[in-house]
C-alpha cells in the first residue's frame, strides 16, 4: 500500500516555497474590471500573516474551522493559507448558494467566523445566525482592511490535522463532508506537480472556482509544490479565456468538458499563447478535442479524480494523449478495476474504479461525521469511487458510467454514458444527458435531455431518434427526447442528474 514516508503538512510546503523563493511571482488576480496585482512569495506571505493576526483576533487556531463563501480572490488565497498555518481548517462553500445551504454546511462544522463578499450578504446573514462574519469586497486587490501586524507564533503542525472539509458537488443527492488533511494537501501538490512536469518557470491559469478541489489540487497546490506561479481569474470566461491565457503567459490550466465545448462555441483563437500544457476533465468528441489541440497549441491530458481521491490517479501520457481515455494510473497512486464481489476484472471487462491509499495521507480521511458513509464506500484498503471503466492491456482507462448510470431495461445493462455519446456526437447536438425513467413493463427506460448547436438547421426530436435507431440497440434508445436550452449544473459544470430525474417524473 502507498504510504509517502515524505508526508509533511501543507502549512510547511507553504513556508518552504516562500522561503527557497521570496522574490519569485507567485499570484497575478485579475478583477472583474481587467485590473491586475501581482505578488511574489514573500509579499503574499507578508499578507497571509496579516490575515492570521485577523483570523486570530476572530478566535481561529488548532482545531477550528473559518467558513468561505467568496468567488475567487485574493483573500480566498490568504484566508485558505493562513487558517491552514494557524492549524485551523477552511469549509468553502458555493458562494452563490442558497441559504439552505449554507445552513447546512454551517451546522455541520460550526466554523468560528465566515467569509462573505458584500453583495450576496443577505442569503448568507440568513444563515449565519450569530457566528461572527467578514464582509469583504472580492475585487480588492490591497486588502487595506487588515491589520498591519504580522502574525509569526505559528503552532506546530502534524500531518494528520484537518485542514479543510469540502461538500462534495451534490450530482446524486446531499452533499458529503470530505475531511481533507494537511498531508493531503501537500500529497496533492507533489503528484500533480509531478505528473504535469511544473517548474518554477510554469505559471498556472485558474479559471474555475477555487471552493473547489481541482483549482485547490490540481493547480494551486501543485504550483506551490513547484514554487511556480498562479494567474487567478475571477470567474470563467468562455470569450476570454484563451486572450487571459495569453496576456498572463500562463503555461498550464485545468478545465472541464463542458468549459472547453463553451470555449469552442464562443471563442475564438488568439495569438500569444505559451499554453504547453491542460488537464481537463470527462471526454470530449474528437473532432473537438483536434480544435482545442489547435486553438491552445498544446495537446490537452485528460485526468480523473474525485475530491475523496486528493490527486488525480489516473492522468493522460504526455506523448500521445486521447480525448476518449482518463490515461493511467498516475505515479504515486494505486487503482484498480473491481467487480461486484471485489476481484479484479481482466482487460476490457468493466468494472468499478477503486484507489488505495493510507487514510488522511494519500486519500482523504472520512467523510465528516459520517463513519457509516466512510466504511461503507470501502471495500477493504480499496475507496469505491462509484465510477465505472474497463482498461485496455496497455493499462489505459475508458470510462464507462457512475453505479447509478447504469440502467436495467428489462434485465439488460444499458449505459447512459453510451446513449449520451452517440446523441452528442450528431452534428446538430452540442451535449445530451440520459437518466433512467421508471416503466411499467421494462423496469426503467432510457430518457434524454438534448441541447442543440447553434445552427442553421436543427434537428427535430424525430431526427434525433433516427440517428439514435441507426446506432442503438433496440433497449438502448431513448424512449423520449425532450430538447431544453441548457442542462442544469453544479458551480463546476458537473450535470445535475438528480434535477432531470425529477423532471422525468414530472413529465
Amino acid at each position: 500500500m502507498h504510504h509517502w514516508p515524505d508526508a509533511q503538512p501543507f502549512a510547511h510546503v507553504w513556508a518552504d516555497a516562500v522561503a527557497a523563493r521570496p522574490s519569485t511571482a507567485f499570484l497575478s488576480f485579475e478583477a472583474p474590471d481587467g485590473t491586475i496585482t501581482d505578488w511574489t512569495y514573500g509579499e503574499f506571505d507578508g499578507v497571509v500573516a496579516r490575515m492570521a493576526t485577523e483570523l486570530v483576533s476572530n478566535g481561529v487556531g488548532p482545531n477550528t474551522s473559518v467558513h468561505l463563501a467568496l468567488t475567487n480572490c485574493p483573500t480566498f488565497i490568504a484566508v485558505w493559507i493562513a487558517t491552514v498555518r494557524l492549524g485551523g481548517w477552511i469549509v468553502p462553500s458555493d458562494p452563490l448558494g442558497r441559504a439552505a445551504e449554507f445552513e447546512d454546511h454551517l451546522m455541520r462544522t460550526r466554523p468560528v467566523v465566515g467569509f462573505c463578499a458584500r453583495d450576496r450578504l443577505d442569503a448568507y446573514r440568513q444563515a449565519a445566525g450569530d457566528m461572527p462574519v467578514c464582509v469583504i469586497d472580492e475585487s480588492d486587490a490591497a486588502m487595506r482592511w487588515l491589520p498591519d501586524v504580522e502574525f509569526n507564533e505559528w503552532p506546530v503542525l502534524e500531518i494528520g490535522d484537518t485542514a479543510a472539509v469540502m461538500f462534495t458537488s451534490g450530482t446524486t443527492g446531499r452533499p458529503k463532508g470530505v475531511v481533507i488533511t494537511q498531508a493531503n494537501y501537500a500529497f496533492a501538490g507533489k503528484i500533480m506537480a509531478e505528473a504535469a512536469g511544473l517548474g518554477a518557470d510554469d505559471r498556472q491559469l485558474v479559471v474555475l472556482p477555487m471552493f473547489h478541489a481541482n483549482a485547490q489540487y490540481y493547480s494551486f497546490a501543485s504550483a506551490i509544490w513547484a514554487g511556480a506561479s498562479v494567474a487567478l481569474m475571477h470567474t470563467f470566461s468562455a470569450t476570454r479565456f484563451l486572450s487571459q491565457a495569453a496576456r498572463h503567459q500562463a503555461t498550464c490550466a485545468s478545465l472541464f468538458a463542458a468549459p472547453l465545448r463553451m470555449i469552442l462555441a464562443r471563442g475564438a483563437p488568439v495569438d500569444g499563447l505559451r499554453l504547453r500544457h491542460c488537464w481537463f476533465a470527462q471526454n470530449i468528441s474528437d473532432e473537438q478535442y483536434d480544435t482545442v489541440c489547435d486553438w491552445f497549441g498544446c495537446r490537452p491530458r485528460q485526468l480523473y479524480g474525485m475530491t475523496e481521491t486528493i490527486p488525480a490517479v489516473l492522468t493522460d501520457c504526455l506523448g500521445d494523449p486521447r480525448a476518449d481515455s482518463m490515461g493511467y494510473v498516475t505515479i504515486g497512486c494505486e487503482v484498480a478495476i473491481h467487480d461486484a464481489d471485489g476481484v479484479e476484472v481482466s482487460d476490457s471487462q468493466v468494472g468499478e474504479i477503486v484507489v488505495r491509499g493510507t487514510p488522511g495521507v494519500t486519500l482523504f480521511r472520512e467523510y465528516l461525521e459520517d463513519p457509516s458513509t466512510t466504511a461503507a464506500s470501502f471495500n477493504g484498503e480499496w475507496f469505491r469511487t462509484g465510477d465505472r471503466a474497463a482498461r485496455d492491456a496497455t493499462g489505459r482507462f475508458f470510462f464507462d458510467g457512475r453505479r447509478s448510470d447504469v440502467l436495467k431495461v428489462a434485465g439488460e445493462n444499458v449505459s447512459t454514458v453510451e446513449v449520451e455519446a452517440v446523441l452528442s456526437s450528431h452534428p446538430g447536438v452540442l451535449e445530451a444527458s440520459v437518466v433512467g425513467a421508471p416503466d411499467p413493463v421494462r423496469d426503467e427506460v432510457p430518457v434524454a435531455f438534448v441541447v442543440l448547436c447553434e445552427t442553421k438547421t436543427l434537428p427535430s426530436v424525430d431526427d434525433l431518434r433516427a440517428w439514435c435507431s441507426d446506432r442503438l440497440g433496440k433497449a438502448k434508445q431513448p424512449r423520449k427526447i425532450t430538447i431544453i436550452d441548457e442542462l442544469p449544473r453544479t458551480s463546476v459544470g458537473k450535470i445535475r442528474k438528480f434535477m432531470l430525474e425529477e423532471e422525468v417524473l414530472r413529465l
